[in-house]
């Protein structure tokens, strides 16, 4: 499916669950708690859990803003891809911990969905990636100040146009959380 060759593997790719980045977050509880039970999934089906952390002048490397959510905690032998851009996949090494695990499937979840997440989304297609957003496992903070839609309809906005995603040898699209199915592609 992917248009990467010898990746047959799925990874779930968690994207800036960070304090900082969180907090204050639409539905910050709910989804936090969809990302939990997504990692514990892949824990238990051996599907590799790969982290991603942002850091930048508002999230300071080593700071209580930049560390991830207490409810998480990514496991010792799991990747942690360190970032300072929207994309996780631009000036990390995404990309080589992905090829080394022979990942070509990514489930994406996190924050922020108009920003980070949908950066990655983005990304990861481009390069020939099978992307999966779940859709009930990704948020965004109140940006209506500066002109933004309110957070669930930025949010019900990325979830429809990440449905009917298309591109030659590739698979996007959605899944609820309890519908995740780490072997198949949407």
């Amino acid at each position: 499916m992917s248009t990467l060759q010898n990746r047959p593997n799925t990874a779930l790719l968690v994207i800036d669950v960070q304090n900082g980045v969180v907090e204050g977050a639409h539905q910050r509880d709910a989804v936090v708690a969809n990302v939990a039970s997504l990692v514990e999934k892949a824990r238990r089906e051996r599907v590799p859990v790969v982290w991603v952390q942002h850091s930048d002048k508002g999230l300071a490397r080593g700071s209580d803003k930049w560390q991830i959510v207490p409810e998480l905690s990514p496991g010792q032998a799991e990747p942690l891809v360190e970032k300072n851009y929207g994309d996780s996949f631009e000036d990390t090494t995404l990309e080589t911990v992905l090829s080394g695990l022979g990942v070509g499937r990514l489930v994406v979840v996190g924050a922020q969905t108009d920003m980070c997440v949908r950066s990655t989304l983005h990304g990861a297609f481009v390069r020939g990636y099978d992307a999966t957003l779940v859709k009930d496992a990704h948020t965004t903070e109140d940006l209506t100040a500066w002109g933004a839609p309110p957070p669930d309809q930025v949010i019900a906005h990325t979830n429809l146009y990440w449905t009917d995603q298309r591109a030659p040898g590739r698979t996007a699209g959605t899944v609820e959380t309890n519908k995740v199915d780490f072997g198949a592609a949407s």
